[in-house]
């Protein structure tokens, strides 16, 4: 079965192609912007033309259809319709790109757009805003989609427009696939991350992974802040705790930077030293979560982690009202070390990282019900305990008088859901994820968000008027 799968190499571009990358870049950047500024014109104008009808007292149906006059590109076509017809006046050098780089930032607006539309009306989940203007120091990128997208050799790539460029790291693997025919480039995006350009190519694969070395075996995974991660056999894998190690760094430019006259060379300098070690943190972080999610994917059939609320455990804390009629924020430093350090374990992008390497293996993910006791439950009788504070680290039962790790025990406790699950659901084999929340394992439907209205008018806002209008578009 073929699958979706990128391929990320690293580029060593010379001078003239730095600068053609750049401005590749900026021109999907100035499309994106030019096709916002085309749908609030015309938004704006239906608006005009509303007004004045109710006015008139015309009826809400010739309101309507009067303001239907105004047509508002809201999707890739429409938007490159209104492109073509306006791109030799709206950018005198929008002939030195690749066209794919203005389509490309069309349809990041169009996405956008979509995006907003279908939050407004519930129909995704999430909150989505309006989109807004990229700024100048935003992340540059652009897609290619068509065109001559080729993996010359183990060293050079070809693009539209930018020709060959050199690689800092091989590409024999993704040459070798393609030369057997058991690859096909769909797409791709060249992006800049501190300093640096690389090239990602969206492909079509044939997979062919062995099957896992543990063919029947289930691994409970408890994912922590101490470590990264307890396996239920008993294995403790360490954090890198990326951020930590370079806090220190990063403070430090940060307050250099600040000092620094804006425009001046050596405050880009000081930018450029901050941007580096952000990435560091990055890819130590992104390298340790590939480890540990190939390894499981690879050795074990079955894996089982918790469906964690990390908006909630990383909420701040409540204020408690003190004796002066104020507020106080006890343990406000230590929350904040505290959510800092879960979110730098990623526990979301294991879990991504756990759902389509299983698939891969033809493995399982169970994902335990987020309300499920894992810590609290005594993996030798299954006696919960009420209450388990976070600085209990070690779990010990008043019924059978167990000892255990507190992380290994609730490791012990999934590893125990996931083969319950798989006994009562016979899943093997049905799919890479099994989801096991309340209501038959199937999500609870979300209701659609109210319309916000506008302080004594009674009237909706824009921006709901503005979904409508662009969806009907």
């Amino acid at each position: 079965m073929p699958i979706h799968q990128a391929f990320r190499f690293a580029l060593d571009p010379s001078d003239r192609t730095r600068s053609a990358l750049a401005s590749h870049a900026g021109a999907s950047r100035y499309a994106y912007n030019w096709g916002l500024a085309l749908v609030k014109a015309r938004l704006e104008a239906r608006e005009e033309i509303r007004a004045a009808a109710l006015r008139e007292l015309l009826l809400d149906d010739e309101v309507e259809q009067l303001a239907r006059t105004v047509e508002v590109p809201w999707n890739l076509p429409a938007l490159r319709r209104a492109w073509n017809l306006e791109k030799a006046t709206a950018g005198l050098w929008w002939a030195e790109n690749s066209k794919e780089a203005y389509s490309s930032g069309l349809d990041a607006l169009a996405r956008a757009l979509e995006g907003f539309a279908q939050a407004r009306s519930g129909e995704r989940a999430g909150t989505v805003g309006f989109p807004r203007f990229k700024k100048r120091w935003a992340r540059r990128s652009c897609r290619f989609t068509t065109g001559a997208i080729k993996i010359v050799d183990d060293r050079h790539v070809q693009l539209p427009r930018l020709g060959q460029i050199r690689t800092l790291e091989l590409t024999t693997k993704l040459r070798t696939a393609l030369d057997a025919g058991r690859a096909r480039v769909l797409s791709a995006t060249v992006s800049e991350e501190a300093g640096r350009w690389f090239v990602s190519f969206t492909c079509e694969v044939e997979r062919a992974d062995a099957p896992a070395t543990l063919a029947d075996a289930v691994v409970g995974v408890d994912l922590g802040v101490k470590h990264l991660a307890a396996l239920s056999t008993g294995e403790l894998v360490a954090n890198p705790k990326a951020l930590d190690r370079y806090r220190r760094r990063m403070a430090r430019l940060q307050r250099e930077l600040s000092r620094r006259q804006k425009g001046s060379r050596r405050r880009a300098q000081s930018k450029g030293r901050l941007a580096r070690t952000h990435a560091r943190v990055a890819n130590s972080r992104r390298d340790a979560l590939h480890k540990l999610t190939s390894e499981l994917a690879s050795t074990y059939s079955t894996v089982v982690v918790e469906d964690l609320n990390v908006a909630g455990m990383t909420a701040a804390p409540k204020p408690v009202p003190n004796s002066a009629g104020g507020h106080a924020h006890n343990g406000r430093r230590a929350k904040a070390g505290l959510n800092r350090a879960v979110l730098d374990a990623s526990p979301a992008e294991l879990r991504r990282q756990l759902g389509y390497k299983l698939a891969w293996h033809g493995g399982i993910l169970v994902v335990a019900d987020r309300f499920f006791p894992s810590s609290k439950t005594c993996s030798s009788c299954g006696a919960a305990k009420a209450k388990l504070s976070l600085a209990t680290r070690t779990y010990r039962c008043e019924h059978c008088g167990l000892e255990i790790d507190r992380d290994l025990n609730a490791a012990l406790n999934l590893a125990a859901y996931g083969r319950r699950v798989l006994e009562q659901q016979h899943v093997a084999g049905s799919g890479p994820e099994t989801r096991n929340a309340r209501g038959g394992g199937h999500p609870r439907p979300r209701p659609k968000p109210p319309v916000k209205r506008e302080d004594g008018t009674g009237s909706p806002d824009r921006t709901a008027t503005v979904a409508s209008q662009g969806a009907a578009a």
